[in-house]
This record gives C-alpha cells, structure tokens and sequence, in this order.
C-alpha cells in the first residue's frame, strides 16, 4: 500500500469561496429562482462580481491562482491527453490542463450569462427583443452540461489519483507526490 504523501496547502480561501460562491449561484439561478424575478438578478450580479474579482486574482494571487500556472496550453493540453490515453496517471497539484479548459469554458458561459442576463433587462425592455433570452438560455444549459461533466471528470480523477479532490476545494489542501 502507498504511505500517504504530505499534503500541501493549494488552494487560497479566496479561490475557494469563489469556487462555491459560482456553484453556489449557479445552482440556486438554475433551480430555484424564477427568471427575471429580483432574486434571480441579484444572484447573477453576485456571480458576476466574483468573476471579476477571480480575474483579477488570476493576475495579483498566489502562484497557484495565477492563470500563468494553468493556463491550458496545447503543450499541456496534449501531455494530459497523452497520459488519458495510456491509461496513466495525471498528477499535478494545481488544475489539470483539461480541467483548467473546462474552468475557463465555464467561467466565460457564467460571463456570458451575466451579459445576456442585464442585456434581457436593458435590450428586451425598451425593444422587445428575444434574443438575449434565447442565448442566455442556450448558455445556461450548455453551463449545466459543463459543470456535470466537471463534477464527474472529479470524481473520476479522485479515483484515479487516489485522492479527494472535492475536499481539497474545501480544505484547500492536496497530496504533494
């Protein structure tokens, strides 16, 4: 049996707290409040204030919020494929190439529903127009579809690495190898 690793402390509270602060909202917007309604507004512009605070801490962070640490290059992009493929082990303590991919798609869905969101507010108000509501809607499902597939790539890379990877967006902490 492998004798467990020292774990390091990875990521920040700020990361964390945005981290479940978007699921958070995502969840509650997609669920449970009504569309248009005050409450579904003020939780998209909760999201939409941790994302920009999430950019800037991409730049003024410690060295495993910068985007520079995971940026998904093709590089690194193809590695993480490559070790998929073989049937390898992929360790690395920040985010994965793919799930650094996944982060970023998810981020820019939960962006975009913020502007299409104020848009639906602004544009369908004074004109009448569907379009922000069909894009919101379409950007919405595809974000639930992404947040499923990152849910299950987790689990699945829990498995595989041997290591709880959802308590270490709660405790911040992960197996150094």
């Amino acid at each position: 049996m492998d004798s467990p690793s020292p774990s390091v402390r990875l990521w920040d509270p700020l990361i964390r707290l945005f981290h479940w602060s978007l699921a958070g909202a995502f969840v509650a917007n997609y669920f449970f409040t009504e569309e248009g309604d005050d409450w579904h507004q003020w939780i998209g512009y909760y999201a939409a204030a941790w994302l920009a605070i999430r950019l800037a801490w991409g730049f003024l962070g410690p060295a495993s919020a910068r985007w520079s640490d995971f940026w998904p290059t093709r590089a690194r992009l193809g590695e993480h494929c490559r070790a998929l493929r073989a049937g390898q082990r992929y360790h690395r303590l920040g985010h994965s190439p793919l799930g650094a991919l996944v982060m970023l798609l998810m981020m820019g869905l939960m962006a975009g529903l913020a502007v299409t969101g104020f848009l639906m507010q602004e544009v369908d108000y004074f004109w009448g127009a569907d379009g922000p509501l069909l894009v919101h809607e379409t950007f919405a499902n595809l974000l639930l579809g992404l947040a499923i597939l990152h849910v299950l790539a987790a689990l699945y890379e829990s498995v595989q690495l041997r290591e709880n990877l959802v308590m270490s967006m709660i405790t911040g902490k992960r197996r150094r190898l």
